[in-house]
């Protein structure tokens, strides 16, 4: 007589730390409140059902209607540079029901989420002191860059020829200047496409 085993459920707690000791610890994310957050966070309810598995896979994750899940990395790195504080009113381009904004909200005074398109033409009202972009963008929408308050700061992926870095930005004299930081797989947002240009 044959013995049919029931097929094991996923143990999401073992891929949790060992996207924490294998992706993030190696990758120089060594900040306590990060990977604290991320190691209390289940993932695997953010992505579809299909996807419960792959939840903590070091790549991105497909979430339906052109929309991706970035890999752990870029979300840990993000957090990272933004060092969000209970003083911050914050914006999130991305879901509100996401994966980031899980992440962001118990760290910041008050957080406020935009759709991407949205957040195009017509951010919620600033000022913001810190905006984070939960994807990469090939050009930083004027009115986004005017939500941002002085000396407040902006975390995103943008992306050049092809290549996604993560950036930092800062504002000062009413402008954002962008710092990109480390080359690293992240999601495009195509409603950040770059305005066309005139060629002759």
């Amino acid at each position: 007589m044959t013995t049919v085993t029931a097929p094991r459920a996923p143990d999401h707690e073992a891929a949790r730390r060992a996207m924490i000791d294998g992706q993030l610890r190696t990758s120089g994310v060594n900040e306590g409140w990060v990977l604290a957050a991320m190691a209390s966070l289940p993932r695997e309810g953010f992505v579809p059902a299909a996807w419960r598995e792959a939840a903590y896979i070091d790549r991105a994750i497909p979430l339906g209607e052109g929309r991706w899940l970035a890999p752990p990395l870029v979300h840990a790195r993000m957090l990272a540079e933004a060092a969000p504080a209970g003083t911050d009113r914050a914006l999130l381009v991305g879901d509100a029901d996401g994966y980031l904004a899980a992440l962001l909200r118990p760290r910041v005074g008050r957080l406020e989420v935009a759709a991407p398109a949205g957040a195009v033409d017509h951010p919620p009202a600033g000022p913001f002191t810190l905006i984070v972009i939960d994807g990469a963008v090939e050009s930083l929408p004027d009115a986004l860059a005017d939500a941002l308050a002085d000396t407040g700061r902006l975390v995103t992926g943008v992306v050049a020829r092809g290549v996604t870095r993560l950036a930092l930005g800062r504002k000062a004299a009413g402008k954002v200047a962008l710092l990109p930081l480390a080359e690293i797989g992240i999601p495009v947002l195509a409603a950040f496409a770059a305005p066309p240009r005139w060629r002759f």
